[in-house]
């Protein structure tokens, strides 16, 4: 952390000891941003291999679903940042053992990362999203009640316009894209949060963070912009500058940065 700024990255990993494989721990040294929130970790507590991240020199938190080789969060942060009020979960069993959400707080901040439900592979999946949605949006506009600057960071797995997503034609009826996610999109961002993507890049084209791994999507940039860091409106003053590293690939997803003043 310098300068009061502090570097946040959102990355989902698609798994964790894959993404060290294919040279996630050489990015972190070479990048020492603050702050990684990891979505997608895919790992328990045991199989995490958390000694790369020492001998990085950042401190660790981690949530990961009771199911084996799915879901979980975690955040690495440096050393020298302080953390408070760690706390796993919304109170929600059935989301929260699946290790969906991580809340923290820096100084006057809230950070919330989250790895929002993916309805892609039914409507039974997708039906949990919904609920989740509806549950999760509650949560929040209860907690900025007491905490008033929140940023939320995480794999969000909605496209929220047309721009996020390179066939929004082909893909109305896709979830990830359907009018009903793209609605709780908009009225989450009118409640009072800030997309600061486009908030810092307004209407840039072709800028995705996952893409499928059917037919040379990446290649093509075929992709969807599912990863976000959003922050209260009241932080709009705070936000420097906000990018996606789309030729960072340890994942199917890319790395989403946020930078702030603190």
């Amino acid at each position: 952390m310098t300068d009061n700024e502090l570097n946040i990255i959102s990355y989902n990993l698609n798994g964790i000891r894959s993404a060290i494989t294919k040279g996630l721990a050489d990015w972190i040294k070479e990048t020492a941003y603050d702050i990684y929130m990891f979505q997608e970790i895919k790992a328990d507590l045991l199989s995490i291999p958390v000694e790369y991240f020492d001998d990085l020199g950042y401190k660790h938190l981690w949530f990961p679903a009771q199911k084996k080789g799915y879901s979980g969060v975690g955040v690495l942060y440096k050393n020298d940042i302080e953390i408070n009020n760690i706390k796993q979960g919304i109170g929600i069993p059935k989301y929260d053992n699946e290790g969906r959400v991580l809340q923290f707080e820096i100084d006057d901040i809230t950070f919330l990362n989250t790895y929002f439900p993916s309805g892609s592979s039914g409507e039974e999946r997708q039906a949990v999203k919904m609920e989740f949605l509806e549950d999760y949006f509650n949560y929040i506009q209860k907690l900025r009640k007491s905490n008033p600057k929140i940023i939320l960071s995480g794999d969000y797995n909605i496209c929220h316009r047309e721009i996020d997503i390179h066939d929004p034609k082909g893909n109305k009826n896709s979830s990830g894209f359907l009018p009903e996610e793209r609605e709780w999109m908009t009225k989450f961002f009118n409640s009072g949060f800030i997309d600061t993507f486009r908030f810092i890049n307004q209407d840039m084209k072709d800028q995705y963070s996952w893409w499928s791994f059917r037919a040379g999507a990446r290649s093509r940039n075929k992709g969807w912009r599912i990863d976000y860091q959003s922050c209260t409106e009241n932080m709009k003053n705070q936000v420097i500058d906000a990018k996606i590293f789309m030729d960072v690939v340890h994942s199917d997803h890319c790395p989403v940065l946020l930078k702030i003043k603190i």
